[in-house]
């Protein structure tokens, strides 16, 4: 897995600490990350989130380009 890099959005991402599998929304300027995730009693309950991009890794083996 990588460990960090230029994310894109579509990709899913997790935090280096665990947690849920989230999909990267939107990329600020500023270099931080915007992340959607399901989280509740069966996945119901919409969660979304900003991250330093250090704090974040791919779940999934990136596709080349």
């Amino acid at each position: 897995m990588e460990s960090q890099g230029s994310f894109k959005v579509g990709e899913i991402v997790q935090l280096k600490s665990g947690g849920p599998k989230m999909t990267v929304t939107l990329i600020q300027v500023t270099g931080w990350i915007q992340c959607c995730w399901f989280s509740g009693k069966n996945s119901s309950k919409k969660e979304n989130g900003m991250f330093p991009p250090e704090s974040l890794e791919y779940t999934t083996a990136r596709k080349p380009d």
